[in-house]
């Protein structure tokens, strides 16, 4: 397993080690002790989620609040995505910037996003599947969100304007300030 550090302090992309032979592939998506010693982060996840979403949809961008909030490591199982998480912990010397990886079944990375970041994905494939693993059970009065097209946060979805489709709860999020 490899990790890589982004710009934004304790978010990673993770890149798996990958055995393949004439019969497939197998590696180790998760493994607790690797990723702590790693990452020097713990993460004691408590709930997988999955979804499944047709090309142009954006969701997000999303976060858990208070005692709520969730750190989350999310991958792609089937086709491609724009994963992106915006720092919003006060104080932050990189608050209100973010990160963007693509997360695909064909590259296998994943990207974990610690507690304190708005969290949200774009389809760049025909269909993709994802899924996230999260360290707090979901809690719908701790919902937080913001408009993922917002103009202060500058994040480039790389969908052409006319594909991009959200949901009507991320149509009237908030936004960003």
């Amino acid at each position: 397993m490899k990790v890589i550090e982004t710009k934004l302090k304790g978010c990673f992309i993770i890149e798996p080690t990958i055995f393949e032979d004439i019969r497939g592939y197998f590696y180790e998506s998760f493994n607790k002790s690797k990723f702590e010693a790693l990452t020097g982060m713990s993460s004691e996840f408590v709930q997988d989620n999955q979804s499944k979403s047709l090309y142009g949809v954006v969701r997000g961008l999303h976060q858990q609040l208070g005692e709520y909030a969730q750190a989350k490591l999310v991958r792609v199982l089937e086709g491609k995505v724009l994963d992106v998480a915006v720092d919003v912990r006060e104080g932050s010397t990189t608050y209100g910037e973010h990160v963007a990886v693509e997360l695909s079944a064909e590259n296998n990375k994943q990207m974990y996003i610690p507690r304190g970041f708005l969290h949200g994905f774009a389809v760049l494939s025909k269909t993709a599947t994802f899924f996230y693993k999260c360290d707090n059970q979901y809690n719908k009065e701790a919902e937080d969100g913001v408009h993922p097209l917002d103009a202060t946060l500058a994040i480039d979805w790389t969908l052409p304007q006319e594909h991009i489709i959200l949901s009507e709860k991320d149509k009237v999020a908030r936004p960003f300030q």
